[in-house]
């Protein structure tokens, strides 16, 4: 018994309201402290070598995770989870507010450069995995669709960080709305795949995808409907309306996880409703406090820690690594050679490395498949999720460089490191 513990045994002694002390550390006091240390790490790596704070965030989660020192255990991870969905939630909310269909009417040629790089980056990471990685049909689908959307929360907490403000900045946010929507689409349609190959039951194989659409939707527009009538009729102040927001999305969230509905397709639906609705825009110009920081460190903590290190080895490295490549040069090809005509080639360009991150949403979509057919899921998308590993470290610098390469910060954010 070491020391600290004798001493407490012997104060129990004359004070017998001390609870015995836990075999293993608090795990409320554990995650605060790696919230702290993920701040910490995060600022440092930023103010010494001009990273992203993003990547702190996860090496914090990384090191402390299964993968690592194991301080972050399954259980707990568990237990985190509402916290998780609650910062991706909030973050894919304000990405589906930026999504605005009447602005992608009078630039139109957005849309196809979206549906190009989505495209492209479907096809080729599906071809990629089927023959390379020789995964199943169903599987290989799953992979593609995964890693098809950019990282919306890594896209627009980076793009907040930098201040940045531009052509780039602005059409890298909306590419990957844009390629937000188009992947949950597709997740959707290959959730019906899976079931098909895994069990041929063709009734979970119809259902499951019209019940993830359907919700989605559904659940996004009564959150929308909600919410602007909490802030239109009892609101009043910024104030107010901004908790009116929160405190629905809040309320989606939980609805979501009831139903058995993605939270991130919800929320990013919600997002989209309230631009289509909102005709008075009494919540067009209300925006989220810089609260949603706080979550998001929690966020790329908590994802850091799901991180599958231990798997990583030789062979698994280079095949995340091609994949990582392949959909990365489906992407930029993709933006650079297909609409984006009234921007610069150059201006092109940064809008491709703009789009790479891939980060918690394909990594909370990889668990939603894989939570279908557990015995063989997770080993099935053990590329896709290694791939997020590598890119959580590496898109978020992606995405800064570009911004700054596009002179879309203010003189102050160093560009000195890519």
């Amino acid at each position: 018994m070491n020391p600290l513990a004798t001493t407490w045994v012997a104060l129990q002694e004359k004070l017998y309201f001390l609870h015995p002390l836990a075999d293993q550390p608090d795990q409320l006091v554990l995650s605060a402290l790696l919230l702290v240390a993920g701040m910490i790490s995060g600022e440092a790596l930023h103010r010494l070598l001009g990273l992203s704070r993003i990547i702190g965030y996860v090496a914090a989660g990384a090191l402390a995770g299964p993968g690592a020192l194991d301080w972050l255990d399954a259980r707990t991870l568990s237990m985190a989870e509402p916290l998780a969905d609650t910062a991706l939630g909030l973050l894919l909310l304000e990405t589906g507010r930026s999504l605005d269909v009447k602005w992608l009417r009078t630039n139109r040629e957005l849309l196809p450069s979206a549906i190009a790089e989505s495209s492209l980056s479907l096809i080729l990471v599906f071809a990629f995995s089927y023959f390379a990685a020789d995964l199943s049909a169903g599987w290989s689908a799953a992979t593609a669709a995964i890693t098809m959307a950019s990282a919306p929360a890594v896209v627009l907490l980076t793009t907040q960080e930098n201040r940045a403000q531009g052509q780039v900045a602005q059409r890298t946010l909306l590419l990957t709305a844009i390629n937000c929507a188009l992947s949950f689409v597709v997740f959707a349609a290959v959730l019906g795949i899976v079931h098909a190959e895994q069990s041929g039951n063709w009734l979970n194989a119809v259902a499951h995808p019209l019940w993830v659409m359907a919700g989605g939707v559904g659940i996004g527009m009564l959150g929308a409907r909600i919410a602007l009538l909490l802030a239109s009729k009892i609101a009043t102040g910024a104030v107010v309306r901004t908790f009116a927001l929160i405190a629905t999305a809040v309320f989606t969230i939980g609805l979501a996880r009831t139903l058995s509905v993605p939270v991130f397709l919800s929320l990013f639906m919600m997002g989209v409703s309230l631009n289509l609705i909102d005709r008075k825009r009494v919540l067009s110009y209300i925006e989220l406090p810089d609260v949603h920081w706080i979550l998001a460190i929690g966020l790329f903590v908590i994802t850091g820690a799901m991180l599958p290190l231990k798997d990583l080895n030789w062979l698994t490295a280079q095949l995340a690594f091609g994949l990582i490549v392949v959909r990365g040069v489906a992407k930029f090809i993709g933006v650079t050679l297909f609409g984006q005509g009234d921007l610069s080639m150059k201006k092109r360009r940064m809008v491709g490395l703009g789009i790479q991150p891939l980060s918690a949403t394909a990594i909370f979509m990889a668990s939603e498949i894989a939570s279908i057919y557990p015995e063989v899921g997770s080993e099935a998308l053990l590329l896709p999720l290694l791939a997020a590993a590598m890119m959580e470290f590496v898109g978020p610098q992606l995405c800064r460089y570009a911004l700054i390469t596009a002179g879309e910060c203010p003189p102050d954010v160093k560009g000195d490191f890519l």
